[in-house]
């Protein structure tokens, strides 16, 4: 009985769905206008990521940290070298000078082949979305640690839903899309941020609700704020230093 009852609300639905588009033309569900924008993509590189498409703002080309600062606001003073630039611990975080909302961001970064250390105290470094917000940057690779502080976690708060680590001397590719968020007028979250992240073809992130600050020691704090830059951090651990390269970004 329940089975033909459903059929018979099948069909009926498929009367009136049949009956609305009566008298329909196929143009009558066509628009042509605004036309998406023309972007030329990127080109493959080898050992993985792409260069920038046509409408990206470069962050790092290759050449010199122009488009960053130290986080006192002096220069960005990590070196330079063969197209790459490494940690320099003892200079502190550097952040772009730009500030951005809601982006799409790729970045590649790479553990030395010679690292030593284990958990949090083994390649670490972050990718801060909005100087706020931190996406885990550490070597996950034979590495356990914490689950939500291994590498494409957003720190200390959501789990990546898999491990896509390239063993050390290797590239690794973080391509993340991050929605900014908005605040009521007495400073509380209206909408939260939002991020999704691929690393090297895996997502590790979907539509990830970001519930607050990401605090090393606590639980996430609501901050009010606005536009902010992209920040790489120089953690304090003994390992040796992390690389990057090949930056861009585009506004969304």
């Amino acid at each position: 009985m329940k089975t033909l009852v459903s059929l018979a609300v099948v069909a009926v639905a498929g009367i009136g769905s049949a009956f609305a588009q009566e008298g329909m033309r196929p143009e009558m569900s066509e628009f042509y206008d605004p036309k998406p924008p023309v972007v030329v993509p990127g080109v493959e590189l080898a050992g993985g990521g792409f260069t920038a498409p046509s409408d990206a703002i470069i962050l790092f080309d290759g050449k010199d940290l122009s488009a960053w600062e130290n986080t006192n606001g002096g220069p960005a003073e990590w070196p330079v070298k063969d197209g790459v630039f490494t940690v320099d611990k003892s200079k502190g975080d550097i952040r772009t000078k730009e500030k951005f909302e809601s982006f799409q961001l790729h970045i590649e970064w790479r553990i030395p082949e010679n690292i030593h250390g284990e958990g949090q105290l083994r390649g670490n470094s972050g990718v801060y979305l909005q100087g706020m917000y931190e996406i885990q940057v550490l070597d996950s690779y034979n590495n356990p640690t914490y689950v939500n502080g291994q590498a494409g976690s957003v720190y200390k708060q959501s789990v990546p839903l898999a491990n896509a680590m390239r063993k050390p001397g290797e590239w690794n590719v973080y391509d993340i899309i991050y929605t900014a968020p908005t605040f009521k007028e007495d400073g509380t979250y209206r909408t939260r941020p939002m991020v999704t992240l691929i690393q090297n073809g895996v997502v590790l992130q979907y539509n990830t609700v970001i519930l607050g600050t990401t605090e090393y020691i606590g639980f996430p704090r609501t901050v009010k704020h606005g536009a902010g830059p992209i920040l790489l951090q120089s953690h304090g651990d003994p390992s040796e230093p992390i690389s990057y390269r090949n930056i861009w970004i585009r506004k969304m």
